[in-house]
């Protein structure tokens, strides 16, 4: 009998765990196939969602998915571990020993592979910045997220004790999305925290500031919905300084090079990407921030056994585009792609090239409006765009569960908006 076709996939973030949960569905029952999930945490929350997690606005228990749970459900395995290197020559990964407290759950691992996608997603580019490390909070991670909020809420805490009377100063470096999104989600935050009797910081003395070194905000994006966004945050009150590049930070104060000072109680780092630093013990080509160089097959161009997508990727489909932006619509797009790319790899056909189809972008500014563009040239805003926002993350829910399972779980939040707090007090 032939062997199993071992295909391994790192990363359990939006697009590896769509590509786990479709290729399961669709070959895993095969005898000749074996899917793998590798990731460093238990469950997964899709990463768009953190900027909510990390202001309080939304409660990420509700929302994760256990590995565990749903690899039984949909016919692939699941493996708990940090990815540590890759042996290109014996075909293995190896997994760091994964230890919990002072317990050790297991020595280093290795596990084969016959096909390996890479989908490990990205991490926040400090460029080195002068005490960024040792003084912000980044917003990665479910666990990064998790420990803003409860520094944001304990200072509430204490001023609910002894009430404050100086301003509370949050200062968020980098206009990116992220950093435009969790602006506005504090916004909203301070409002709940006072309505919910944790009144002791008044939500005017809540100083929000957002520092972006180029141009404009969201420079990724297109000066319509920058506009449209910096209109919004102005209506909070929020502070945003474009043309300021921060030099150095310290427990108190945000540091620019023109010689503006920020006083800040509490600060996140949310400018620029880089590729994980695992990337530079794969043996393959990488970009200068780390990345994956990928044909547009997916390929790394130094092994055709290994996949990169995501984040991690350095992917250019066509030569006379850029390289694809690190955005959530490519992983998607990238893991629907690669579940035929992999089918038509294991039964030793012609592989297909990539092609991305940009559908637009969406930016959430609180739970009742957002602003983007879709196809290009439609712009959107309100709670009309914040409609078209929420859909996006149906959509990821209906690959994991399907359309009958995440329509039920969209009911489920409709209805329980009235009987859940509108900020975590916990």
């Amino acid at each position: 009998m032939a062997e199993k076709h071992r295909i391994v996939i790192v990363g359990g973030g939006a697009g590896g765990l769509e590509l786990a949960t479709q290729l399961g569905q669709r070959i895993a029952r095969k005898k000749h196939i074996q899917i793998t999930l590798v990731d460093a945490n238990l469950t997964h929350i899709w990463k768009p969602l953190l900027h909510e997690v990390a202001a309080g606005t939304l409660n990420a228990s509700n929302e994760e998915v256990n590995y565990f749970a749903h690899a039984k459900k949909n016919h692939y395995k699941f493996q708990l571990g940090y990815l540590q290197s890759v042996d290109r020559d014996r075909k293995e990964i190896v997994l760091a020993p994964l230890t919990q407290g002072e317990m050790k759950l297991a020595d280093e691992r290795r596990i084969s592979y016959d096909t390996l996608v890479i989908a490990i997603g990205s991490t926040s580019n400090d460029f080195g910045t002068t005490g960024a490390k040792e003084y912000c909070h980044f917003l990665d991670n479910r666990a990064q997220a998790d420990a803003f909020q409860r520094d944001l809420l304990n200072l509430y805490l204490q001023a609910h004790a002894m009430p404050r009377e100086k301003p509370l100063n949050i200062t968020i470096i980098g206009a990116g999305a992220t950093g435009v999104e969790l602006a506005a989600e504090l916004h909203q935050a301070a409002q709940d925290f006072h309505r919910y009797g944790l009144d002791g910081i008044d939500p005017n003395k809540v100083k929000i500031n957002v520092i972006e070194a180029a141009d404009r905000i969201l420079p990724a994006l297109s000066e319509k919905v920058a506009d449209g966004a910096l209109k919004q945050l102005q209506k909070y009150g929020i502070q945003v300084l474009t043309k300021h590049r921060v030099e150095k930070i310290d427990a108190e104060h945000v540091y620019c090079q023109d010689g503006v000072l920020f006083d800040a109680n509490l600060k996140v780092w949310a400018a620029g990407i880089k590729a994980p630093t695992v990337t530079q013990n794969f043996g393959v080509s990488l970009d200068r921030i780390g990345r994956i160089k990928v044909y547009a097959t997916l390929q790394s161009i130094d092994d055709s056994s290994i996949f990169a997508f995501g984040d991690c990727a350095h992917c250019q489909p066509l030569a006379n585009k850029p390289v694809l932006a690190p955005r959530a619509q490519v992983a998607s797009q990238q893991a629907a792609f690669l579940v035929d790319a992999i089918i038509a790899k294991v039964r030793g056909r012609q592989l297909p090239m990539f092609q991305f189809s940009d559908k637009g972008s969406l930016v959430s500014l609180t739970q009742n409006t957002a602003v983007g563009e879709l196809l290009g040239n439609i712009h959107v805003e309100g709670m009309l765009a914040k409609t078209m926002y929420h859909s996006l993350y149906r959509v990821h829910q209906a690959a994991l569960y399907g359309y009958t399972k995440a329509g039920l779980l969209t009911a489920r939040d409709f209805f329980g908006k009235g009987t859940a707090p509108l900020v975590k007090l916990h």
